[in-house]
């Protein structure tokens, strides 16, 4: 199936960048493109791509506000948005999330990372770039005053190997890399992820990888 995607930046040149990286996918076509977030939002609702690239600082709706309307709880038909901007400040990182964005890119990652972004929304993944990762998951797990305690079974549910691969989300790794760090078939770590999920009842690998830097599984690494 070709996955149809909305491209909302304020400039042209990024536009049609964007879009010749994204239609030289053989399973990916672009069916329009926005100016500001307010087309943004109204392409979206009329057109009903399966990704919207978005970037952040744009005339009338910023791309915060877009991703709260088109994917955030209240959205009626929620679509898959990926934040692609240049600039790279926490605070937008942890408002696109929570407005429920499933990607979050520097504009300077380069073609490869922005194709990868749009096909692990598809999958239900969510891809932060590399740049930001371990800065982002850091901040969200601030070191707390009193000596935590020892972790239970009922804290930490997960077996050996899925240890082995929540540390390895949340260093950043796709399910490909994690399979080739592991010598296992990414078929078979996109499904222990889905059980790391699951168990820890987390939406996304953002989840699994706060958890790990929460529990000091990813701290003692």
């Amino acid at each position: 199936m070709t996955t149809r995607i909305l491209i909302a930046d304020d400039q042209e040149d990024v536009r049609n960048g964007f879009r010749l990286i994204l239609d030289s996918q053989p399973d990916m076509t672009v069916v329009g493109e926005a100016a500001d977030g307010a087309e943004a939002v109204e392409l979206a609702r009329t057109l009903r791509p399966d990704v919207v690239i978005a970037d952040i600082r744009m005339p009338r709706l910023d791309g915060l506000e877009v991703t709260r309307l088109l994917a955030g709880p209240t959205a009626e038909h929620p679509v898959r948005v990926v934040v692609v901007t240049t600039f790279d400040l926490d605070e937008y990182v942890h408002t696109a999330l929570r407005n429920g964005a499933c990607g979050f890119l520097l504009k300077r990652s380069g073609p490869n990372l922005l194709i990868e972004g749009v096909r692990a929304a598809m999958a239900g993944d969510t891809l932060i770039g590399p740049q930001l990762t371990v800065r982002l998951l850091r901040s969200l797990s601030a070191p707390q005053p009193a000596v935590p305690e020892p972790r239970t079974a009922s804290a930490d549910p997960l077996t050996a190997r899925e240890r082995e691969i929540a540390l390895l989300v949340a260093r950043g790794l796709t399910n490909a890399e994690v399979g080739a760090e592991l010598f296992i078939s990414p078929g078979t770590a996109k499904t222990h992820v889905a059980n790391i999920q699951a168990k820890l009842a987390v939406r996304n690998r953002v989840g699994i990888a706060t958890w790990a830097w929460e529990t000091g599984l990813a701290g003692r690494a």
